[in-house]
């Protein structure tokens, strides 16, 4: 006989303000197989909590429904009630009667209705529910890192000084991420190299970390603990083991016409090159695409150029290297892949295709960098003239409307502060040029933000319009006429500029959405990687293993960054100090009777958890007959049940989550 006892919570007046949780409670109460039924302010409280623990005792139940928020939330809370009382934590069961009911009914009476509805189905449930035990998996103590930023380097380190090995793959020749490229940071106006390059050299130094630079992951098999990642080494035509990086190659390179991707192609270097000064690793890399001789390998002609091979003193330079893929194990993966700014070009109402003079605002931060193409001089990128009237442009692909064509509803976050930035430091460096800035809002919400703000106004001259930029057109003298609205005079306005900075949207690194589908885990509409929960879990993914970290998320600032990479180092270092994981058994489980091998449960499971195995049956006539049946890896498995539809025999069903359970459910609602 069973004895279920109901929880209803109050959640304050989340749920009493629009359900008469009184009525709820007393209907079912009257549910047969209900033993107790009560209602509380706040279920999830301690009180509250230790209400549901001594019930469990005293009245002997053998299963608790709580009628609350989403189980999202706190189902685990509530479990480990349960688990504290005695009783089995697979026999509590969450309905929802918050997200589903309370905050989408606002009729008392529909919405009471409705809860009494939803308790119901979860008593219907419990009453089918069995114990359940999680399994165990092995833990492999060694941590991935994609992306090797200031996000990446921050949890890498962090992991490792924690004592475990870490992998940093990331895609460029260097570690150092965007943060390399910037000049100063906000609002304390502090070097940014003098920040990111000890913390370089000191990944490059940690014995616990291996930087596989120049490379990129390939595939993800697995489950956390135990992933699988295959990583391509690209063929940098240098043996990193042998390389010095004493530039004697870059020196004698005769192809100095390539475009320079750390300046963003604002100037140009050699066909084998160092990314910048502090580089780590601090190797070179040929890029085939330039390189004369490789260029004429491929007419089969072997003697034209060859001349960093010819002065490498410890020959480091090797023209027949391929690509290598590597295989390694790891217990958990941090996602640090970054961002990058969006694609001005679609905005032709900046004419930023048409003028050199227009440029991006992470150009203009390689132009004030005194490690830049300019060597830190700011001057116009079409005549090598100093600008004595810049304008900057906010929110370019950014608080876009929905309908819009090209950029993005959100806001970038960062726009208003390093737009500051380059305002100051060019009104200290340039008293002379006059700065306008036209924006939507000004957004400071950071520590000492808005008194950075008022600085670049109050003591910096720096003119604010508030207003949009509606047109920007080159004139015949080389300066561009910009067309804008001041909302606050309510007036229309032309400034002759020398230049245009355009605060250009952040925006998910390319990568990202296919490295997404190879770790199975979710991405929002804008493709920053999706969090388990904003507000509880903003550091894990809804895959379990794999953490999140910088920008992949969404766009933030620096010191945010950090913080939420050191979150999802502890995640990590959570896992890698366990010997074994528990997994969750509400897992797929096939009826081998029945199961006829057709193979459409392996083709829908999105994590790779089933595999199919041929056994051997027992035949008419004491024969045996060899079949084809499905098999789950339940540490893969997340019962999702997406197997469970589509298998056409219904030989599949799911622990906890049975076919039997949810029709009890659906009769006891209708």
């Amino acid at each position: 006989m069973e004895k279920i006892g109901v929880f209803v919570c109050h959640c304050g007046t989340n749920i009493a303000g629009t359900v008469d949780v009184a009525k709820v409670a007393e209907e079912l109460g009257k549910v047969p197989g209900v033993e107790f039924s009560t209602h509380y302010t706040y279920m999830c409280s301690s009180a509250g909590q230790k209400m549901i623990e001594e019930t469990i005792k005293e009245k002997g139940l053998t299963g608790v429904v709580l009628c609350s928020c989403s189980p999202r939330m706190h189902e685990k809370t509530f479990r480990g009630c349960a688990e504290r009382a005695g009783l089995n934590p697979f026999k509590v069961e969450i309905a929802n009667i918050r997200e589903q009911d309370s905050w989408v009914i606002k009729d008392m009476a529909e919405a009471t209705e409705k809860a009494i509805a939803l308790g119901k189905a979860a008593v219907a449930k419990t009453i089918l529910d069995t114990p359940l035990t999680p399994g165990e998996t092995p833990m492999t103590k060694r941590a991935l890192v994609i992306g090797g930023g200031i996000a990446g380097i921050t949890a890498a380190l962090d992991i490792a000084d924690a004592g475990f090995p870490v992998d940093i793959v990331e895609t460029k020749p260097t570690v150092g991420g965007k943060m390399a490229m910037l000049d100063k940071t906000f609002p304390t106006l502090d070097c940014a190299s003098c920040i990111v390059t000890p913390k370089m050299t000191e990944v490059s130094q940690n014995p616990n970390i291996r930087i596989l630079s120049y490379s990129e992951v390939q595939s993800v098999t697995g489950y956390v603990g135990n992933f699988t990642a295959q990583i391509k080494r690209k063929a940098r035509y240098v043996d990193e083991t042998k390389c010095t990086g004493c530039g004697a190659c870059i020196e004698k390179c005769p192809n100095k016409r390539v475009p320079n991707d750390f300046n963003l192609n604002l100037n140009n270097k050699t066909a084998i090159y160092i990314p910048f000064a502090q580089a780590v690793p601090k190797v070179a890399t040929i890029d085939a695409g330039y390189c004369l001789h490789m260029n004429a390998l491929k007419k089969g002609k072997d003697n034209v150029c060859g001349m960093c091979q010819k002065v490498c003193g410890v020959g480091a330079i090797d023209f027949n290297a391929k690509d290598t893929v590597i295989e390694e194990k790891y217990g958990a993966i941090v996602v640090a892949t970054g961002y990058n700014p969006i694609d001005l070009k679609p905005f032709d109402e900046f004419a930023y295709a048409q003028s050199k003079d227009v440029v991006s605002s992470l150009e203009f931060e390689r132009l004030c960098n005194a490690a830049g193409p300019t060597n830190g001089v700011l001057l116009r990128p079409s005549d090598g003239k100093p600008p004595k009237t810049i304008v900057f442009v906010q929110c370019v692909g950014s608080r876009c409307s929905a309908d819009a064509s090209k950029g993005h509803e959100y806001c970038s976050k960062v726009c208003c502060m390093y737009t500051a930035k380059h305002a100051i430091l060019t009104r200290d460096h340039y008293p002379d040029t006059n700065c306008y800035v036209f924006y939507i809002d000004v957004r400071t919400p950071g520590k000492n933000f808005d008194e950075f703000y008022r600085r670049a106004v109050e003591q910096y001259g720096v003119h604010y319009i508030k207003g949009m930029v509606g047109k920007v057109t080159p004139q015949s003298d080389g300066t561009l006429d910009v067309q804008g609205s001041d909302l606050i005079l309510n007036r229309q306005v032309h400034i002759k500029a020398d230049m245009v900075v355009l605060a250009a949207s952040i925006e998910a690194d390319k990568s990202a959405r296919p490295l997404a589908t190879m770790l199975t885990t979710s991405m929002d509409n804008n493709d920053f990687f999706l969090e388990a929960h904003a507000k509880l879990r903003p550091v894990e993914s809804p895959t379990a293993g794999i953490f999140l970290a910088g920008c992949c998320q969404g766009p933030k600032d620096i010191p945010e960054t950090v913080a939420q990479s050191s979150g999802a180092a502890a995640k990590a270092i959570c896992l890698l100090v366990k010997d074994k994981l528990k997994n969750d058994p509400c897992t797929a489980h096939p009826d081998e009777n029945m199961c006829n091998g057709c193979g459409q449960c392996a083709n829908v499971c999105p994590y790779g958890a089933i595999s199919y195995v041929d056994k051997d049956f027992r035949g008419p006539n004491r024969t045996t007959i060899t079949r084809h049946v499905s098999q789950v890896n339940t540490a893969m498995c997340h019962g999702c049940g997406a197997c469970t539809v589509a298998c056409p025999s219904g030989a599949m069903d799911l622990f906890g989550f049975s076919n039997k359970q949810i029709m009890a459910e659906v009769d006891a609602v209708l």
